[in-house]
């Protein structure tokens, strides 16, 4: 007998083509696994970004900081090839003045006492 027919009468074949079978259920797995992932990334990002646009659209403005930070997360929620949902969104919050409507009133009020 041959090295060949050794490996045909232990069996060898068979295992080969469990290891590959084994490895093919493991690749499908693990890309399940990376969209169940991404579809809760997407969801986790749409929430934080709902609430803060929900939050400072409250106070009828948006710091410097809050529009990095909201800018930041479409990012990454756009990267993931999701749809135009948040876009709208998106728009109206980097609308927000940064300052405070006070503040903002004051301002004016203080560019009309000064003007010559």
């Amino acid at each position: 007998m041959n090295l060949y027919q050794w490996l045909c009468f232990l069996g060898i074949d068979a295992l080969v083509a469990a290891i590959i079978g084994w490895v093919v259920s493991m690749v499908k797995k693990d890309r399940k696994d990376r969209q169940t992932m991404k579809l809760a990334l997407q969801a986790i990002l749409r929430r934080d970004m709902i609430e803060d646009y929900n939050k400072w659209t409250e106070r009828g403005y948006a710091p410097v900081y809050a529009k990095e930070s909201f800018e930041n997360c479409w990012k990454q929620y756009h990267s993931l090839g999701v749809n135009g949902v948040m876009d709208d969104i998106h728009e109206k919050f980097l609308r927000l003045p940064t300052k405070p409507p006070i503040e903002q009133k004051e301002v004016k009020q203080n560019e009309e006492v000064f003007k010559p």
